[in-house]
């Protein structure tokens, strides 16, 4: 009976939001707990379960599964420590296993350890030994090192974006897992990094040029020695030193194909990447054109504050350029401020209380703006996500009126990429003139389709799409759009076990 380990270690990190990351801010199951949890949520390991329970030889060995409940700033050392020092000991105290699959996300930042993923498969090897399958699975926004690649034996990664495949990235693991396991593929890995880090329109994968890339990854999958394929383009505000995009290939003993595919998936992304950018409009721009509309509603992506990205949520720059220039629509507009929700909750629902919005974490980019405002809505942040029916907590809300502004104030940051937050508190968006939606997008049913107009806003923020504005300073060098006349050579790394 094959003994077959399970563990998960998912965080997106801007390197670029001030505000560290800590131990209490991670969805933590353990042991069979976990298999619970998965069994009953369509992500990743769930997608995995449905296969091996689908075989009753396999014991399953859970261990812990962590998962950020927002992306954020760097990972303290110390809860780092705490965190990777669960994971070594639930490992030491697994026995002998046969296989693992190990499910992550590929950006995360510790302080002190660019490559916390990397570390925990380098230690992971050190307890189990060189000579089991390790299968991991990671986002396509993920920054896959070598060291990752080089203590794994096959890396399965989204297909979509915005992200629909979690359940389905597990099945893929899952059976790539057991054909190493049962001696049916011998996996060889073919890695090409391209110099660039992109965003934008181009890289939704139902529509944008990316699409290409990924056909020929599909169709690479499910060819006679296809085991997987990907095109990663990472997380750009996660500054590390492997920071780039890259085609990963991974073939069952066939390194010329693999070569040949890695460079081809390479080949047509840098063929589209100038474009892979996202056309920004000043703040003060974004706010005239939006007077000028007389009907329908205004999205403004402010995607520079986007928390799923790693955003701290705090930013208020939208609003201070709607007050500045007396915007006369009715807006709606989240934000996370933890000491204007206590000031709701003193004064109470009805109540009309002057308040500070916004810069409450990220206080060198947004200062606080001073409104007064009317108090509601009260809620203790609890809700079901839109998307997934994923349990979200922003901790102690409050929805206040200014004017025709209405805010939703959070104590934590939550992620923003679908409606639901705005639901949870009685706010419809297409009732409102203007809607600020921080996340770089969304599926396009939630505001896209029906909008009358969507502006990208070159807002500040530790997530902005002007990638030049935040400041990198670790990731290789020259790199697109960073550096100017970048050269592309490609070269293609192998890694087999």
């Amino acid at each position: 009976m094959p003994r077959i380990l399970i563990a998960e270690c998912k965080q997106e990190v801007s390197t670029f939001n001030p505000v560290p990351s800590r131990y209490d801010g991670f969805r933590i199951v353990r042991g069979e707990a976990m298999l619970d949890y998965h069994r009953g949520v369509a992500e990743e390991i769930g997608g995995a379960l449905s296969v091996f329970d689908a075989a009753p030889s396999i014991e399953l060995v859970p261990t812990v599964g962590v998962s950020s409940i927002t992306s954020g700033g760097v990972l303290a050392a110390d809860d780092f420590a705490r965190l990777s020092g669960e994971f070594l000991e639930r490992f030491r105290d697994a026995g002998p296993v046969d296989a693992v699959y190990f499910c992550l996300h590929g950006a995360m930042q510790a302080d002190g350890e660019n490559d916390p993923e990397g570390f925990l498969l380098q230690e992971a090897r050190r307890i189990f030994g060189e000579e089991i399958p390790i299968v991991i699975s990671l986002d396509l926004h993920g920054i896959c090192t070598d060291r990752m690649l080089t203590h794994s034996d096959a890396a399965i990664v989204y297909h979509t974006y915005p992200h629909v495949d979690f359940f389905e990235t597990g099945v893929r693991a899952a059976r790539v897992l057991l054909k190493i396991l049962s001696g049916q593929a011998k996996p060889v890995t073919a890695r090409v990094n391209v110099p660039a880090l992109v965003r934008g329109d181009e890289l939704i994968t139902e529509t944008g040029s990316i699409r290409e890339c990924i056909a020929l990854a599909k169709q690479i999958e499910v060819s006679e020695t296809g085991l997987a394929a990907a095109m990663m383009w990472g997380n750009p505000f996660t500054d590390v030193p492997e920071l780039m995009s890259r085609s990963i290939v991974v073939m069952d003993g066939d390194e010329t194909a693999a070569r040949e595919h890695a460079l081809a998936l390479a080949g047509i992304f840098w063929k589209h990447h100038e474009k892979m950018q996202v056309p920004l409009t000043s703040l003060a721009d974004a706010v005239r054109q939006a007077a000028e509309v007389t009907s329908g509603t205004i999205v403004m992506m402010d995607a520079a504050d986007a928390t799923s990205s790693g955003a701290s949520g705090d930013s208020n720059a939208i609003l201070a350029e709607l007050l500045r220039q007396n915007y006369a629509g009715s807006a709606l507009i989240p934000v996370v401020d933890p000491a204007a929700v206590q000031a709701a909750l003193r004064a109470g629902i009805g109540a009309t209380i002057r308040v500070l919005i916004g810069g409450s974490l990220d206080s060198a980019r947004f200062q606080p703006v001073d409104v007064n405002a009317r108090v509601r809505m009260l809620s203790d942040g609890k809700f079901l996500s839109e998307s997934f029916g994923w349990h979200w907590d922003s901790g102690d809300t409050a929805v206040l009126e200014a004017g025709r502004i209405t805010l939703i104030v959070g104590t934590k940051p939550v992620s923003l990429f679908d409606r639901s937050w705005f639901y949870a508190h009685g706010q419809d968006p297409q009732r409102f003139d203007l809607v600020v939606v921080k996340s770089p997008h969304c599926e396009p049913h939630m505001f896209a389709d029906w909008c009358e107009k969507l502006i990208n806003v070159d807002a500040p923020g530790s997530t902005s799409a002007n990638l030049k504005s935040l400041g990198h300073t670790v990731c290789a060098r020259p790199v697109f759009p960073l550096d100017d006349k970048v050269p592309f050579d490609p070269e293609v790394k192998i890694f087999r076990r």
